[in-house]
């Protein structure tokens, strides 16, 4: 079926659609977290609908992550994960679907890093730099993150170049971040 395989859940159909099969297809690792209504349940939602999104297909998906917040303090724990996906979206284009998700998804923008139901960061977008200004490529904060490099190197492996930073293996055994704990979920 060229329009993708139809799923039901309950009264809610899903269609999961094929990978992209031209040759703009692109590799893109996409960070998820969240510390707001169920992080968990918000994580599986994100990943369900990246799941049915047209241009888009999901390849991988990391463990669960909880670490504590980066940012104003009182917020509860997060929960972070890695997917990767395939997708012919331009990188715009993906940043404005990502963020059409997390606002679905009852994202609200009060506070810089505050608490929140859903962050869909784009990581790394076929090893390209990118400096647009609602866009930066790799995100700037990577290697600063082991909640980000830890469910990265899970799902890839620990010589993956990120560009203009180094081998993520590399910044992983440099980065001084906070405790994280591997969830059995």
């Amino acid at each position: 079926n060229p329009a993708g395989d139809v799923h039901e859940i309950g009264n809610v159909k899903l269609v999961k659609h094929p990978m992209p099969q031209d040759s703009e297809v692109k590799q893109v690792f996409i960070g998820l977290g969240s510390n707001l209504d169920n992080p968990a349940t918000q994580r599986q939602k994100a990943i369900q609908t990246l799941e049915t999104t047209e241009k888009l297909s999901l390849v991988k998906t990391s463990s669960l992550y909880k670490t504590a917040p980066v940012g104003p303090p009182g917020q509860s724990d997060y929960i972070n994960a890695v997917v990767e996906i395939h997708t012919s979206m331009q990188p715009l284009e993906l940043l404005s679907r990502l963020q059409s998700i997390e606002n679905q998804q009852g994202r609200v923008r009060q506070q810089h890093w505050g608490a929140r139901t859903l962050d869909l960061d784009i990581l790394l977008y076929q090893g390209q730099q990118i400096c647009e200004p609602d866009l930066v490529v790799p995100h700037p904060r990577l290697a600063e993150r082991n909640f980000v490099l830890i469910p990265l190197l899970e799902i890839t492996e620990d010589s993956l170049e990120i560009p203009g930073m180094g081998q993520l293996g590399k910044l992983l055994h440099q980065c001084q971040d906070n405790p994280i704990e591997k969830l059995a979920i």
